[in-house]
């Protein structure tokens, strides 16, 4: 082999086993370790024996790779999650990340007997979560949580980098130039980061959107046209002075709620595209390792790390959500999900690129609180979720989905459903589909075989249908067609209990029935108003309120508006949740 099919071939062979590793992360290892450790075992101290040292080149392709994830993760982020969880994830990615970076630097800075300003340099590089271990691990984890809990850890994730990165730049500037601090510098510079982040990236994006719905191109073209669309904006909003990452995730937010026949293109093939940046970008990562430094740092890194889960990000969060009114079993999660990966080392290399005294010991250090955090916090947030029983039902949606073109006021596209055992469609001629208007069931998949229903046939539980409808309908007809089936989590008439109101029943009915005392006003609301009243924050489904002997639980929302509750006999003392 010539040496250009060598590198070719290593390159692939080391992708194509860790994306075989892959299947191991189903057993606990979170995806990101593994695609880590494949690149630290294929280095220079690995069985692979790569000699890699090219900061530059690492900075690069992180960089690329980050913003290609931050990209993907705000394609599917939708506008809702932004209501629901904006602020206070803003105030977790800002307020969060700057009480984080302090505790953690004063640890530091005491513990390893350093600089009280090399401290506050490392503390602020493994302040902030990271997007791709955060988007990865929530959707790997098999784990459905409300969603204000998720919404506020994905917004969190993809908004905090701007923080973490003005917080290393201006301490490596001061370290190297020794200045002082001054806040009104401080302020300039994050109003700056944040202005031009935000601004660049909604305005980027709704240009990107109009090109995608009005360039006929070929199907594959239009993923590549939003990503490289996505990256040209990365680096001219960093060329501003603005946050790339933060710019980038918003483009990703205005083209993905921006949805027509086009971007439905770019969701089948972004997924891909973001794997293979965070495969990429952690197998590079990993080749700069020595794994006989990680031992050597190993008793510090944990300390820091061990710090950083149990003290520094927990107090973290208390502090930033105190004004939000998030139950305290939420806080917990949200803490634990302080996931670190990428980002802290992506950040750790810039005192290398700038040949900082004691760059290599910061970068090292970083690496192996990374690897600890991934071990403890990343294998365990299926078990935390359920610990908390924050884990919900997971919501019904359909098998596959393809849009169709064409302008409605309502979005019409083919549908497949699968019958579940305990759906009511199960042994039936489909009368309960009747009632939707302009539904038609085009196909049916029995096993290997495709039917197409007429007059008469009956529907059994594991056929898949294909059934063209509107948008609307989509979430209801998959409960139909579910029933009450969950095969590997909780059901959903034991976490909602085996009742069901309306939103808009009279409190006072409920109250004389149950013999449940209320305020005058109290009686005056519906249930919907008072639960409103009692939860103090916009409420999600899953959100419980103790109303005597029983416990009231949000089921569905219309339009952010509780339209029905479950209704269970409360424990003689009930947690909060």
């Amino acid at each position: 082999m010539s040496d250009i099919n060598i590198i070719l071939f290593f390159i692939g062979l080391i992708l194509f086993l860790s994306v075989l590793a892959s299947s191991l992360a189903r057993f606990g290892p979170p995806l990101l370790l593994i695609f880590l450790v494949c690149g630290m075992l294929a280095g220079s101290e690995g069985i692979g024996h790569i000699q890699f040292n090219s900061v530059p080149l690492a900075f690069f392709i992180a960089n690329l790779a980050l913003a290609v994830i931050l990209l993907d993760g705000g394609l599917r982020t939708s506008l809702e999650t932004f209501r629901v969880a904006l602020r206070p994830a803003l105030s977790l990615a800002t307020v969060g990340v700057l009480v984080s970076a302090s505790l953690a630097g004063a640890f530091i800075a005491a513990v390893l007997d350093v600089d009280w300003r090399y401290g506050l340099l490392l503390g602020s590089i493994v302040a902030s979560t990271d997007a791709a271990a955060v988007f990865s691990q929530l959707r790997g984890s098999g784990v459905t949580l409300n969603q204000r809990v998720s919404a506020t850890l994905e917004i969190e994730s993809g908004t905090n980098d701007p923080m973490a990165i003005f917080l290393v730049t201006y301490l490596m500037s001061a370290i190297g130039q020794h200045k002082g601090f001054h806040l009104t510098t401080v302020a300039e510079e994050l109003i700056r980061q944040f202005g031009i982040g935000i601004i660049g990236g909604v305005a980027l994006g709704y240009v990107l959107s109009w090109l995608a719905s009005r360039l006929p191109l070929v199907e594959g073209l239009y993923a590549l046209l939003i990503a490289s669309g996505g990256v040209m904006a990365f680096t001219a909003i960093n060329q501003l002075g603005g946050s790339g990452f933060l710019g980038i995730y918003l483009v990703g937010v205005v083209v993905g709620n921006r949805r027509n026949e086009a971007t439905e293109h770019v969701f089948r093939v972004m997924d891909g595209l973001a794997w293979l940046a965070q495969a990429g970008m952690f197998l590079v990562l990993g080749l700069l390792v020595n794994p006989s430094q990680l031992l050597a740092d190993a008793v510090p890194a944990f300390l820091i790390a061990l710090f950083l889960i149990f003290v520094a990000r927990p107090v973290a969060v208390w502090l930033s959500l105190l004004p939000f009114h998030f139950p305290s079993r939420e806080q917990g999660f949200i803490a634990w999900v302080g996931l670190r990966g990428a980002v802290p080392i992506v950040l750790s290399l810039f005192p290398l690129m700038i040949n900082l005294e004691g760059g290599q010991f910061l970068f090292d250090l970083t690496f192996a609180v990374v690897l600890v955090s991934l071990l403890i916090q990343g294998t365990s947030l299926g078990a935390m979720a359920r610990l908390l029983k924050l884990q919900m039902p997971q919501a019904p949606e359909p098998v596959e989905t393809f849009e169709l073109d064409g302008k409605r006021d309502d979005r019409f596209g083919i549908v497949a459903f699968r019958i579940e055992p305990d759906s009511i469609l199960a042994n039936t001629a489909g009368d309960a589909l009747s009632r939707y208007e302009e539904l038609r069931v085009i196909a049916v998949t029995r096993g290997a075989r495709l039917r197409f229903p007429r007059q008469g046939f009956v529907y059994t539980v594991g056929d898949k249908l294909y059934v063209l409808a509107g948008h609307r309908h989509h979430s209801e007809l998959a409960r139909l067609f579910r029933g009450d089936t969950r095969h590997d989590g909780v059901k959903p008439a034991r976490f909602f209990g085996p009742f069901t109101i309306e939103g808009h029943a009279a409190s006072s009915e409920l109250a004389d029935v149950y013999g449940i005392e209320l305020s005058d006003e109290e009686r005056q609301y519906d249930v919907a108003q008072l639960m409103r009243k009692r939860l103090r924050r916009r409420p999600v489904e899953g959100d419980i309120v103790e109303l005597g002997p029983l416990r009231l639980i949000v089921r569905q929302l219309d339009a952010g508006t509780i339209d029905q509750v479950g209704l269970q006999l409360a424990p003689e003392r009930a947690p909060e949740r």
